[in-house]
């Protein structure tokens, strides 16, 4: 694959043969390739090129399943725009799901390294096909300079700051990528287009950032939309939906040792925070598979 005029074309005589797998978490779907014996070269750009809806296949990005020295497995993941992200909630359940239905890990506890560290998965069977999966997302980062986040502090709760020429009170979180949670009365009277590239790039977040629009429908249960760094909005994000949990939490909307519900677009997401970790647990789908020249 080459640019032409600022344009990606298929180089025929160079074409690859890719097989792939098309699965998603609530929605938030990927294009999935096993690389245990297969290497994908230019990754970046073959994300850009896939996950257009128009002129790929479609997908929030790509994921590539890669033999590990530590894990069972690994996962690199990489948004639609090329740029590759540290760890993603619904798209390693999906891993899971591939590597235990194709027999490559035929265990229902998985170790699975990211780029934020190995996670421990716990893995739901029915009818010989995992059906859900719980991931200890591991214990979240609230330190600005570690989310970052340009603000002084030693967490960032609910605090007003100017996005665009607008006043939010965000709450930061890094669940191995950096997040900013808004809590809303009414998150589906949002313009997320318009407000979620001002959040992305704004010079708070020196690596960009997640946005979560949250809304309190009752006791330990949310109704969430994010706009992703790199991919805008999607049907469901796994870290924000953990980010957002954990945020509720810190401002009193939830309990800590809890199951929260976590309404997204593509559906529900169950989160809970203890003191020491959090976990999320949902569906992994997959929706077909099919080969690609590149």
């Amino acid at each position: 694959m080459e640019k032409v005029n600022g344009s990606k074309i298929f180089v025929n005589s160079f074409a690859m043969k890719l097989d792939f797998t098309k699965m998603h978490g609530c929605g938030n779907d990927y294009i999935y390739f096993n690389c245990f014996d297969a290497e994908i070269k230019s990754p970046e750009m073959l994300a850009a090129y896939l996950a257009d809806r128009h002129t790929g296949i479609g997908g929030d990005g790509i994921v590539l399943i890669l033999p590990s020295d530590i894990a069972d497995a690994k996962m690199r993941m990489l948004n639609a725009d090329g740029s590759e992200g540290g760890m993603c909630g619904n798209a390693i359940r999906c891993v899971a799901k591939y590597l235990y239905d194709n027999g490559l890990v035929k265990k229902t506890q998985m170790r699975i390294e990211t780029r934020s560290g190995v996670k421990e998965l716990c893995l739901s069977v029915e009818d010989s096909a995992v059906s859900s999966v719980r991931v200890n997302m591991g214990k979240p980062e609230l330190l600005p300079e570690k989310i970052p986040v340009n603000l002084i502090g030693d967490s960032i709760i609910a605090r007003m700051v100017v996005i665009g020429d607008a006043e939010y009170k965000i709450t930061c979180v890094s669940m191995g990528n950096p997040h900013a949670v808004v809590f809303r009365a009414d998150v589906d009277g949002i313009d997320l287009g318009k407000i979620g590239p001002l959040f992305e790039n704004d010079a708070l977040f020196p690596d960009r950032v997640n946005t979560e629009f949250v809304e309190i429908l009752g006791k330990n249960q949310l109704k969430m939309r994010v706009w992703e760094r790199g991919s805008g909005e999607t049907q469901a994000c796994g870290t924000g939906a953990c980010a957002a949990a954990v945020a509720a939490v810190l401002n009193g909307h939830c309990d800590k040792d809890t199951d929260i519900a976590v309404q997204l677009p593509g559906g529900q997401l169950v989160i809970c925070c203890t003191d020491d970790t959090v976990y999320m647990t949902g569906g992994a789908v997959k929706v077909f598979e099919g080969m690609v020249e590149a």
